[in-house]
């Protein structure tokens, strides 16, 4: 028996919150303001996108918007000299202190603190997130080492710190008795209202996450603009990085910059979340079954094709180009999985650079040095062509690589299970297999196997009776976080979400 609603609950405030009471003194009404100027637009963007992707499921896919002056006119930003390096950029999830204390120790240039994907979109982790991103703004975010018996603090160094807030996508419920509110603008409001910017070591830099239109742009732009005024600050005192994450905004990248344009320092192409994005525009297609996930090559030409687009658009408007993580992390206790991670990760992160990407993500300090070494000092800026292919085929079919087996989906539905299972366990992310899957892999999954079903691959019967031979494999293991009974519940809500569709990100 399948839930009645696969979708996870939405965050919630606890039972008996009191806006006024419970947060800092002041923040109620500072809040009030924000929520009724800018929750109805989100609510409209958000149908918006509804709108778009059922045209798409229907044959009528993004195009790129007809010139303007965003794509036409000589407009271009003056990177400041403290983020002209952003070579590797780790990043990790905001309530892990002690995993962000080493990032920050890391040595890389950029560090992104994450309150989105990688963290369960839970009240107290979120509220844990958001107190360990002030304190580590503040350079006084430490931990204990219990092996070493001392504390940990972070080493002062010129590393620029980056903030992802919850996206444009996603309610929060529980602040307000009979109406939800926007859980970027929460993240955001509860981050400025009691951040002493005289204290930061730079602007404070927020990562932007699963846009998908240029028009969004302008609800970050003036919700920067009106916490910028409430704090005092000049309107652009607020910078930015904005997230390719969403198969749509690849078409309106330039738009959305130039929406932004007082504020973005550069873009940055979240592979794996925009994978799982374009196979749900094109699911009504049986060419873009998609094959095994680990079968399909670092440079599968929909990837490198809005792999080069990118940077030519950044770099265009002196913007900087990031490139996105590499899945497979190194391992300290596995020799052969370690040199195996680290050669992945060069020849990755060596392809991103030849594509004129400025940098790229990693999520492990132990992969900064070789990340840093691939990607030429301090960026590509200079290497722009105004002669870029504007226009390019951002759909290919994944034809005539990798394979598509029913081990591969069994590998699949494996994963959804326990990832599910971690993140009722509390977490956002799990390395599994030496992988580290979070929201974005556990969304290409769940869309891998919907699309398999859809196009003939494979049946429902199958796909119930893997997940039922999968979950007793992972209990008879007894190697998983939890109990059984978790397992039991994380395999019965994935199964679910696949069948009712539930594919956007939750």
């Amino acid at each position: 028996m399948l839930l009645q609603s696969a979708i996870p609950p939405m965050n919630a405030a606890p039972s008996g919150f009191d806006l006024e009471r419970d947060l800092a003194p002041g923040f109620g009404a500072f809040y009030r303001a924000l929520h009724a100027e800018f929750s109805g637009r989100q609510i409209a963007l958000v149908a918006r996108r509804a709108k778009a992707l059922e045209r798409a499921l229907h044959g009528d896919l993004p195009d790129f918007l007809p010139p303007s002056e965003a794509t036409t006119g000589d407009w271009r930003i003056e990177l400041p000299a403290w983020c002209r390096d952003q070579r590797n950029q780790m990043t990790g999830p905001a309530d892990d202190a002690e995993l962000c204390v080493k990032l920050l120790n890391s040595g890389a240039p950029g560090v992104m603190l994450d309150l989105e994907d990688s963290m369960a979109n839970e009240w107290e982790r979120a509220m844990l997130g958001s107190e360990n991103v002030v304190r580590a703004l503040y350079g006084e975010l430490a931990y204990d080492d219990r092996k070493r018996g001392t504390r940990v603090g972070i080493t002062p160094s010129p590393i620029v710190t980056w903030v992802r807030v919850r996206g444009l996508h996603m309610h929060q419920a529980g602040i307000f008795p009979e109406e939800t509110t926007s859980a970027a603008l929460f993240d955001l409001a509860l981050l400025v209202y009691g951040l002493d910017f005289a204290r930061l070591a730079h602007p404070l830099c927020i990562y932007i996450p699963k846009s998908e239109s240029a028009e969004e742009a302008l609800w970050w732009r003036d919700v920067f603009r009106s916490l910028a005024k409430a704090k005092g600050l000049a309107p652009d005192a607020i910078k930015c990085m904005a997230l390719c994450e969403a198969h749509p905004l690849a078409y309106e990248l330039e738009e959305f910059a130039f929406n932004l344009r007082e504020h973005i320092l550069g873009l940055d192409l979240g592979r794996w979340d925009y994978m799982a994005s374009l196979i749900h525009f094109k699911l009504a297609d049986p060419a873009w079954v998609l094959p095994d996930r680990n079968t399909i090559p670092h440079d599968v030409p929909f990837f490198q094709n809005l792999r080069r687009l990118l940077p030519s658009i950044a770099h265009k408007h002196g913007l900087l180009a990031v490139g996105g993580m590499t899945a497979l992390f190194p391992s300290r206790e596995d020799p052969e999985l370690n040199a195996r991670a680290l050669r992945v990760l060069a020849e990755d992160k060596k392809n991103e650079a030849d594509c004129l990407m400025d940098g790229a993500w990693t999520g492990h300090p132990d992969q900064n040095a070789i990340a840093v070494e691939q990607f030429p000092f301090p960026n590509q800026l200079a290497s722009y062509r105004p002669d870029f292919v504007q226009h390019p085929d951002l759909r290919p079919a994944p034809t005539g690589i990798g394979a598509k087996t029913a081990e591969g989906t069994r590998d699949a539905i494996r994963t959804v299970i326990r990832y599910r299972n971690g993140y009722l366990n509390g977490l956002g992310a799990s390395l599994l297999d030496g992988y580290m899957e979070d929201l974005a892999t556990d969304r290409i999954y769940r869309l891998m196997i919907a699309q398999r079903v859809r196009h003939g691959m494979h049946s429902a019967a199958d796909i119930t009776r893997w997940f039922d031979e999968e979950l007793q494999k992972l209990i008879a293991s007894g190697c998983e976080i939890g109990d059984a009974a978790t397992l039991r519940r994380a395999r019965e809500i994935s199964e679910a979400m696949i069948v009712q569709g539930a594919h956007d990100p939750v």
